[in-house]
């Protein structure tokens, strides 16, 4: 089945796009700040001009989901219904800790993305014949509570180990690598993507939803002091 799809992400602070054309995969990526809203369009319609394509020859789009940024994830959810809708096409969200999990290359991986206010989202998963199979998460936690993993032979992965030092300490004897640069590329993206949208999981524009996993997006001054 040939399935030709955009998948994007903008959970973190890079931005991401990736065209699959028949089983072939190009992508970009570009560290954004704040600057996702006007990265995302222009790097999409970039990938579809090389291609010689154009949004109504796609057969999905698929978008990062979260957990990851607020403001990210409305940005990915609005963009994938504002062109689903558009264009008639259906949209798929993927979860962010699992694309982390595909990006690394790894078997079995603990995924933490930084969520500031001193914690971070958390997943762990592992690779089976079946594509990858989550243990535990999504979820929100301090660095020194993610749950430790069954066994070990893990690689921690995501932005959380960058920030937060007693992150891999609280994980010792677990993991035998840490890559605290790797983020969730569309790239990895795509590839989770391709065996879901050809079971048709994919849906209409309007059920495109982020998974915020944590409903507070500030601190107050006392708690910022707090964690000072």
């Amino acid at each position: 089945m040939s399935l030709n799809f955009l998948a994007f992400d903008t959970a973190t602070e890079w931005c991401s796009a990736a065209l699959w054309r028949d089983g072939a995969c190009t992508a970009r990526a570009e560290h954004a700040g704040q600057r996702h809203s006007e990265l995302l369009v222009p790097m999409l319609r970039a990938l579809l001009d090389e291609a010689g394509m154009d949004f109504t020859e796609l057969d999905a789009l698929v978008y990062g989901m979260g957990p990851g940024s607020f403001t990210g994830l409305r940005i990915a959810c609005g963009v994938a219904q504002g062109l689903a809708l558009a264009a008639d096409l259906p949209v798929l969200g993927v979860n962010t800790l699992e694309v982390l999990a595909e990006q690394s290359g790894a078997a079995r991986v603990v995924a933490c993305l930084d969520a500031r206010m001193r914690e971070v989202y958390a997943g762990i998963y592992q690779r089976g014949e079946e594509g990858w199979r989550c243990l535990s998460g999504p979820l929100v936690c301090r660095p020194d509570a993610v749950p430790l993993p069954p066994g070990s032979g893990y690689v921690g992965v995501g932005s959380g180990f960058a920030a937060y030092a007693e992150l891999a300490q609280t994980l010792d004897g677990c993991l035998d690598d840490v890559d605290g640069a790797c983020i969730p590329h569309a790239r990895a993206m795509a590839r989770l993507a391709l065996p879901r949208l050809a079971r048709g999981e994919a849906r209409p524009a309007e059920h495109a939803e982020p998974l915020y996993v944590r409903d507070k997006v500030a601190l107050k001054t006392c708690e910022r002091a707090g964690v000072a």
